[in-house]
């Protein structure tokens, strides 16, 4: 379908942006890598009737990795991400989750900001963001404010944000360098939206898992933390009859519902088995 009628306009300066997003009462869009706001356009699920485009923004575009963690700017791309080696220490479970992003296409433009602000409950980045207890900063005509993931994602296509503000950043914290960590994925084709996706970490404390940190991505209206499953993780070894039992807790953890893809009982069934082997990945390394 053809786009409906829009103005266009390209600021120089984060200000100038919030002040045109500001002036539209609602009604104007910002424009990052657009490989989901094109779509939802072309479809009139957005019909916004300014689009501001943020890519004069260079501050924007930085990888930060520091002594409290990894910061990405709003308008690092996946590639970016794929390609900076420091990440594989810094956070391999970013680095990971991101190789699930769709295809070589969409990750040569796609944007950590874009992808957070249109808060699809199936995408990676949301999902590492609840799961990392990620902070995300925004600024709007009222100043900049930082948002917890837990506050920032709030359903399907629904976020804290404020028409006027924009993200700026997305802050992971720390990453010690013993710590443990999986991901999984399953979807119909490679780079289609999961039908489930798990990430998951801990640390280590006196061979046991501490600190247990379990997501899940396409079994709901929003990425969420899987609390059951990690109270069963902390505390033990782990071996494969405890990542069985996480696994149980983890399937017992969602609500998903029927769709035309899989019913509730293979989501919930799948989301388990992607935990189980999340888990034993992750003691495997």
């Amino acid at each position: 379908m053809k786009m409906p009628p829009f103005e266009y306009a390209c600021p120089a300066t984060l200000n100038e942006a919030v002040a045109l997003l500001a002036s539209h009462d609602g009604e104007a869009k910002a424009l990052a890598g657009g490989q989901s706001l094109m779509p939802m356009m072309a479809f009139r699920m957005a019909r916004p009737t300014l689009l501001v485009d943020l890519r004069k923004l260079s501050d924007l575009r930085q990888i930060k990795i520091g002594a409290d963690g990894v910061r990405l700017g709003a308008l690092v791309r996946w590639r970016d991400i794929l390609d900076d080696k420091r990440l594989d220490a810094a956070h391999p479970l970013l680095k990971a989750a991101v190789s699930h992003v769709a295809h070589y296409q969409i990750r040569n433009r796609g944007t950590c900001g874009g992808s957070i602000a249109h808060a699809d409950p199936a995408a990676e980045m949301p999902g590492i963001c609840q799961t990392c207890d990620a902070v995300i900063t925004a600024v709007g005509k009222g100043g900049s404010r930082t948002i917890k993931a837990d506050d920032f994602f709030q359903g399907a296509l629904t976020t804290a944000l404020e028409p006027d503000e924009i993200i700026t950043e997305i802050h992971l914290p720390a990453w010690p360098a013993a710590r443990r960590w999986g991901f999984q994925e399953f979807a119909r084709r490679r780079g289609d939206f999961a039908m489930s996706g798990v990430a998951l970490y801990y640390d280590l404390d006196g061979g046991k898992a501490a600190n247990a940190h379990i997501g899940v991505i396409g079994v709901g209206d929003r990425q969420q933390r899987l609390p059951k499953a990690e109270a069963a993780l902390n505390g033990n070894a782990v071996n494969d009859a405890l990542a069985v039992k996480v696994g149980e807790a983890a399937s017992s953890n969602v609500e998903p519902q029927d769709d035309i893809h899989a019913s509730a009982a293979y989501r919930r069934s799948l989301t388990g088995t992607l935990t189980e082997r999340a888990l034993l990945a992750a003691a495997a390394r």
